[in-house]
Parts: structure tokens; sequence; C-alpha cells
């Protein structure tokens, strides 16, 4: 376990080389942006093949795939929101719904950007009390529990044209809950959405557009800290090869969400979520997974 820390980083993936670091990047990718905590499924897989824990290190580096992710497949929101903005600031009209709606997104980032700076000396360290089974699986289960009584209290009626600075706000507190390992950006912000009222899918928009400040300073945050750390051109080599991988999962996993969400609804997710979260304090308790 001595190759898994870079000055104190955990860095487990580098001795994974990179057909594993590939397929560990699919499975990142797609549950990153699904509501199903990707962290839990980097703590089972991993576990379940005899493999090296890939490290926090390389979760937080995986936020850049779904940040490509994100921006290509709402291209057409993020185009509108930072021209729309840019033309606003030109013409002095800072009553236009796209500069607000961008300002609101950055006011609501600043609750994680000092949560993040708070924790990340422990999220990153290596053995990471935080990325323990016991937490992973009480966070996923609460979660799941969350999700559910949003599917069954709300009405589901509102648009993203309807938010305001306060639902902006809100949702962006919730993000902060994903600080902890198997709660889920999406999931939180998606569940913190879902109370506002607003549509699923809309909701699930709400939180992309939302996280995409957090998302792109978690990742390059991390590729500082690797930077920082020494690591040697094998190992960027192999996260290159994940972040590769992972940017194609994670677009096709925006699909398969928004997808399911303008069909169905979260009772899957719901489901799913309980259901891991037990498998893991099941396989906790009784040393199936250390």
């Amino acid at each position: 376990m001595a190759d898994a820390c870079t000055a104190g980083l955990d860095t487990g993936f580098v001795s994974l080389g990179y057909a594993k670091v590939a397929f560990l990047g699919i499975v990142q990718g797609l549950t990153e942006l699904m509501p199903i905590s990707s962290t839990a499924h980097m703590r089972i897989v991993p576990s379940l093949l005899g493999w090296q824990d890939p490290g926090s290190a390389f979760s937080a580096a995986m936020q850049l795939a779904a940040l490509a992710a994100v921006v290509t497949y709402f291209w057409t929101d993020v185009r509108a929101v930072v021209g729309g903005s840019i033309t606003a600031v030109a013409r002095r009209d800072f009553s236009a719904w796209d500069f607000r709606f961008a300002v609101w997104i950055v006011l609501a980032t600043i609750p994680i950007v000092i949560g993040g700076l708070l924790l990340s000396s422990r999220l990153n360290a290596c053995g990471s009390a935080l990325r323990g089974l016991q937490v992973i699986g009480w966070s996923s289960i609460v979660m799941g529990v969350l999700l559910a009584i949003a599917e069954l209290t709300c009405r589901h009626r509102r648009l993203l044209a309807n938010i305001t600075l306060l639902d902006a706000l809100v949702v962006g507190i919730a993000q902060v809950g994903a600080l902890i390992p198997g709660v889920s950006r999406s999931g939180s912000t998606l569940t913190a959405a879902l109370f506002l009222d607003l549509k699923r899918e809309e909701a699930a928009r709400f939180s992309f557009l939302l996280g995409l400040p957090a998302i792109a300073l978690a990742g390059l945050k991390e590729l500082y800290e690797l930077h920082k750390a020494h690591l040697d051109g094998h190992g960027w080599s192999v996260l290159a090869v994940g972040l590769v991988v992972g940017s194609v999962s994670a677009f096709l996993a925006i699909f398969l969400l928004m997808r399911i969400l303008e069909r169905f609804s979260t009772w899957p997710f719901v489901i799913y979520r309980i259901g891991i979260g037990v498998v893991l304090l099941v396989a906790s308790a009784s040393g199936w997974l250390a």
C-alpha cells in the first residue's frame, strides 16, 4: 500500500495501470453524474475485483471528465448563459435573466468552496476515515430516503425559468453535502431541486448547470495537488486514460438520467441507493469488504 501515497496524497490509481483505470473510468463516469454516488462504486468495484483502491485523488481529478460531459451535453444552455451574461455586461443590463442566473450560480458555489478547503486535507489523505465503508453506506441510505421524500411530497411543476436567488442558494448549500463520500453531488443537488418543486428533468438540468463551477474547481484543484505531489509521467498518462474514457461514459450517464427523469421518476435511484447502502454496511460488518 505504500505506493498508493504520493507526498501524503492518496494516488492508488497509479499502481492499477491503464486497462484497470480505463475500466474504473467507465464506472466513475457512469456513476459520477447519476444520483447514486461514484465514491460508493469506487470502493465496491475495486474491492470485488481485488484491486487497489484508486484513491480520492482519482475521484476528484475525474471531475474534469464530468465537466467535459456536462458542458457538451448542455452546450446550448452554457453558451446562452455565458453569451447572455457578456452581452448584459456590455449593455449594462444587469437585470437580464442570463446575467442574474450566472451570478446566482457563482454565489451558490461559495459554500462548497469553503467546505472543500476546510475538508480537503482529510478527504484526500491516505486512509481517510471519511472514505470508510460505514460512512459511505449510511450516506447512501440517508440520501436515498431524502430523495424518496422529495418524490412523494413535492409537486414537480416549476420550470428553471421560475427559479430565484433563494432557490439557487438552497441548492448551493445542499451541494456541500457532496463533500461527504456516499452523498453524491448529483444526488444532493437534484434532491434539493426537487424539494423546490421543480419538474424532474428541470431539477436535473438546474443541478448540472449550478454544479459546473464546483466541478471545474474540484478537478483543477486536484490536478494542482497532484502536480505539487510530483506525480510522475506514468501517473499522469494513467490519469489521462481515465479522464478520456470517463468523459464518454459521463456523457452517456447524463443522457440516460435525463431519459429516465423525463419518462419515469427518481424511484429507481431511491431503491438503488438504499440497496447499495445496505450492501456496504453489511459488507463492512461482516468483513466482506475491507
